[in-house]
């Protein structure tokens, strides 16, 4: 397992055995069963048996909506492992509705299995939403210019790419980028026709010899 994903359930695991260790008052002993029982699934990675429990634990008391929204995650980046991309793609759908806080980190896994299955409209949406929130990400600004050069939209691509230039003007993938984009845009220029002579007009033109 990806260790930052494994870092992400342990850390979520974590908070949720807090949760349960601090309901000493037992105003909802039946969530913390639930939530605690999710837990141990989670770490089993019983996915299935884990988004269950906590969904229940959560309609109990939202408290556990952070858990629940890293099993999802987690859930998620198996299924994508699995190439079962459409159900990776719900997952992280429901990890965002869940957590809106942690858009970005969930936004960036989405967009990754987008890019997989080549739904480039939502890829586009998603990495445009993540440069708003990080203009200067390199990685985010490729992508984008990628799926720009790919859609034929070669003047947004070569605006996205120009900033990449500007913060790392050595970077080699832009490099080469640039050279595609000026040469499609090239193509795609009409050519300027040359100037036309200027045409004899009758009162230029050279006066005719009258008939006897």
């Amino acid at each position: 397992m990806n260790r930052y994903f494994a870092f992400t359930l342990v850390a979520a695991l974590a908070l949720c055995g807090s949760g349960i260790s601090q309901a000493a008052e037992k105003k909802n002993p039946e969530a913390n069963r639930l939530a605690r029982e999710g837990a141990e699934a989670a770490k089993s990675q019983d996915f299935d048996k884990a988004v269950d429990l906590l969904k229940k634990a959560t309609a109990m008391d939202h408290k556990y909506a952070d858990e629940l929204s890293a099993v999802y995650q987690q859930r998620g980046y198996a299924a994508a492992n699995d190439q079962r991309y459409g159900d990776a793609i719900k997952d992280y759908d429901e990890a965002l509705k869940l957590t809106p806080q942690q858009a970005a980190r969930i936004r960036e896994q989405r967009a990754a299995v987008e890019m997989k299955i080549q739904d480039y409209d939502k890829a586009l949406a998603d990495y445009s939403e993540l440069i708003k929130e990080k203009p200067n990400e390199i990685k985010y600004l490729s992508y984008r210019a990628y799926i720009y050069e790919l859609k034929n939209d070669l003047q947004n691509s070569m605006t996205d790419n120009e900033k990449i230039l500007k913060m790392d003007a050595n970077n080699q993938d832009a490099k080469a980028r640039k050279q595609r984009l000026e040469q499609k845009i090239a193509e795609r220029t009409p050519l300027t026709p040359p100037p036309r002579s200027p045409t004899a007009s009758p009162a230029h033109s050279p006066a005719r010899k009258k008939k006897p």
